[in-house]
């Protein structure tokens, strides 16, 4: 485990840079594990100085990063250009935004690094660049296939014991009903019995699945999805030996006494996943990424334009998805 996480740098008008300076500041009193950021010494040395912080940094290599992490930042060249505007979205970055990305998942896969924290990033401002992608979850799992097929990338937001997975992620909801198959709700459900397994050392995962409808369809008189095609999911899921029980209201589901029975939940859609998570656990929850070759997590906020370079905005989502990516790989390792 003396091989350092990959932080890509994100949206530089946004947070994610002040919060890894200032959990590198806190590195002793948290104790972080060793971690390297893809991204640009002199930008990151001016949003320092914009924070007060005093902060040795060095521009080395990945390979190197576990070794100087205690005495100074370890920062990975990216080329392209960052200019310190906190706030002030800039087209200009988006190449750069992207070659952080794409360089931290590269040191992950070929194990320079063991896992991967990725910090927010601002879409629109990547469109400029030729990214086509919804989200950060679809363009890590292109990554990661190398020019293959993709696997299955399956988002999953965690807070303790509480974990929560859309089967559809980033679509318009008159859509979600057309793209629910029993295929995609099983292969959504392996994935994840697999990482649970792997990732986050449970033996035997207990997993809650969502109906679509109103009171899980009410046995078709609300809607017919859950009867045709969740529940033959569910059923198929159980005679591959997986502990998996639905569908079940989503109303009822989430409450917190029943969600804490179940090691994740997998729910239909976007927003009947993350709108729980976000409610109990609005600043501390973790976003992970299932099915790829590599652990990755990210802090579960956005770029909160309106505080960067304030040193305002809360930590503790990212620190949990550094502690989590570090106990992910650590899991995996040991099994």
């Amino acid at each position: 485990m003396d091989k350092p996480l990959a932080i890509s740098m994100g949206e530089p008008a946004g947070v994610g840079p002040d919060l890894i300076l200032q959990l590198y500041a806190r590195r002793a009193e948290l104790a972080l594990p060793a971690f390297c950021v893809f991204g640009q010494v002199d930008f990151l040395s001016a949003r320092a100085q914009r924070l007060g912080l005093d902060i040795a940094m060095a521009a080395t290599s990945a390979q190197e990063a576990g070794s100087i992490f205690a005495t100074a930042l370890p920062v990975v060249t990216i080329e392209g250009l960052l200019p310190d505007h906190p706030g002030q979205v800039s087209p200009v970055s988006a190449g750069a935004v992207i070659g952080s990305i794409e360089a931290a998942v590269a040191a992950t896969l070929t194990g320079v690094c063991r896992g991967l924290v990725t910090s927010p990033i601002h879409k629109g401002a990547l469109y400029h660049a030729g990214f086509k992608h919804p989200g950060h979850t679809e363009f890590l799992a292109e990554l990661c296939a190398q020019g293959g097929k993709a696997r299955l990338p399956v988002m999953m937001l965690a807070h303790g014991g509480l974990r929560a997975v859309p089967v559809t992620i980033h679509v318009p909801i008159k859509d979600v009903p057309g793209l629910l198959t029993r295929e995609l709700i099983v292969e959504t459900v392996r994935v994840l019995a697999y990482d649970l397994k792997l990732r986050f050392g449970i033996a035997e995962p207990r997993i809650a699945v969502a109906g679509l409808n109103p009171h899980a369809g009410e046995g078709g008189a609300i809607g017919r999805e859950d009867l045709e095609i969740v529940g033959p999911a569910v059923a198929q899921l159980q005679f591959e030996g997986i502990a998996v029980t639905g569908p079940l209201p989503a109303d009822t589901l989430f409450y917190p006494a029943y969600w804490a029975k179940y090691d994740a939940v997998v729910a239909m859609y976007h927003d009947q996943a993350l709108i729980p998570i976000k409610t109990v656990a609005f600043e501390e929850a973790v976003n992970v990424t299932l099915g790829l070759p590599i652990v990755r997590t990210s802090p579960d906020h956005g770029t909160a334009f309106d505080l960067a370079g304030t040193g305002r905005a809360s930590p503790r989502s990212f620190i949990a998805a550094i502690q989590m990516a570090d106990a992910m790989t650590r899991n995996q390792a040991e099994a």
